[in-house]
């Protein structure tokens, strides 16, 4: 096996510090959900008031709560769930636009390394909530399905919040990926989809 050049080897040393470091910042994290939502929705919109919503009854239930740490409905999360006392969590991202860290995160780490991020986002939940988002809502959610599909992780819910925004996407899984044959029923089943914060609880409740 050859050795790693001088570029590849300060991105891997920059790799396992970052992990190093995230890991012992987050160890004591031992109840944790991981939400997941859209850094563009704005304070004044429904489906901020109930990702906020969403931290708070969180919070209140002894649960930490884990997002991505900038703006929108990671904002919204984590001041719901500081303002009860609870672990308001924010795995911040260095992007050239969009992410700056919220000002509710009582536990913080900031990333370089998206893959490094991932990992944390998934070692430390019990359960992942995807209120609306884009491309990294997406990406995050599947990456969590495809984690619990393939074993990669202890099977754990992964619940949908708002039935409007998420129905659509559901049934384009059911009606074409499914009847192509690129999952199966079973994986459908990994995927749980509500309306309100209080069934997100009614469905940690009973893992």
């Amino acid at each position: 096996m050859s050795k790693l050049n001088k570029s590849e080897a300060r991105v891997y040393n920059s790799m396992c510090k970052e992990l190093r470091y995230s890991l012992e910042t987050l160890q004591g994290i031992k109840n944790g959900v991981s939400i997941f939502g859209s850094a563009r929705s704005k304070r004044s919109s429904e489906e901020y008031k109930v990702a906020y919503e969403l931290g708070k009854l969180l919070g209140k239930a002894g649960y930490d709560v884990i997002s991505g740490g900038g703006p929108g409905l990671m904002e919204a999360a984590n001041k719901g769930a500081l303002e009860v006392g609870a672990k308001s969590v924010g795995l911040n991202i260095i992007l050239p636009h969009e992410q700056a860290p919220n000002d509710y995160q009582n536990l913080s780490v900031t990333f370089k390394y998206f893959a490094i991020r991932k990992v944390c986002f998934i070692k430390y939940a019990k359960a992942f909530v995807c209120c609306p988002g884009g491309f990294g809502t997406a990406d995050e959610m599947f990456e969590a399905l495809t984690l619990i599909q393939n074993g990669g992780v202890n099977k754990c819910p992964v619940i949908l919040l708002g039935k409007r925004y998420w129905m659509p996407m559901y049934y384009w899984l059911e009606s074409v990926v499914k009847k192509f044959g690129k999952i199966g029923q079973r994986d459908l089943q990994l995927i749980k989809i509500v309306d309100k914060p209080k069934q997100v609880l009614d469905i940690l409740r009973r893992i």
